[in-house]
């Protein structure tokens, strides 16, 4: 005869005590109880432990997935990495990635977007941020519409050469910040022209 659950305890952090047959079993999530329908009297039948498992596992990955993303936001791929760091189980870890999808949580084009956006600010030109981008696993479209979505590469390259000066010591910081060799020339050429 399957064992039984006799209790149910409510413990801190959004957990309760499981007791089976008198004895205390395990906590388990609030969420993870409700989802799977643990009461007082329901027997757990090989079934309903598969089906327990099969919601803690997922819980785990979403709990795993929100704490990463609680600091800073990251792409899908980046966050499946993370999951797969932290051992979470393929299955589980693809339905985190959907539910968070879903709920809008995890975007890619927004993230694209905004680190694009935050790049492009402090300096770095089209060429970098596409690497940096890649780097953080961004599909190649979606890097190629946050790119073009930012203002002028020249024109961001003229702001720095007004602010730094002009000289081969500016062109060659240009380019280490990953500016095009037409965005670096026409701003030094720009500024040349204006100084004139």
């Amino acid at each position: 005869m399957p064992p039984r659950v006799t209790a149910l305890r409510p413990e801190q952090r959004g957990r309760i005590a499981v007791e089976l047959d008198g004895a205390r079993w395990r906590t388990v999530p609030v969420d993870v109880a409700a989802t799977v329908g643990l009461v007082v009297g329901r027997e757990l039948d090989r079934p309903a432990v598969r089906e327990l498992r099969r919601a803690l596992r997922r819980s785990e990955a979403l709990a795993s997935a929100t704490k990463t993303l609680r600091h800073r936001d990251v792409s899908s791929q980046r966050l499946a990495q993370r999951l797969e760091a932290a051992a979470v189980a393929p299955a589980a870890r693809a339905d985190a990635l959907d539910v968070l999808a879903r709920a809008g949580v995890v975007d890619d084009a927004r993230f694209a977007e905004r680190r694009a956006d935050a790049l492009a600010e402090r300096g770095f030109g089209d060429d970098a941020i596409r690497d940096d981008l890649e780097r953080q696993g961004v599909p190649s479209e979606l890097r190629d519409q946050a790119v073009a979505a930012l203002p002028d590469e020249s024109a961001r390259a003229r702001k720095i050469v007004a602010r730094r000066g002009l000289g081969p010591k500016t062109a060659r910081y240009l380019s280490a910040k990953g500016f095009g060799e037409d965005a670096v020339e026409a701003a030094l050429a720009g500024s040349i022209a204006a100084d004139t």
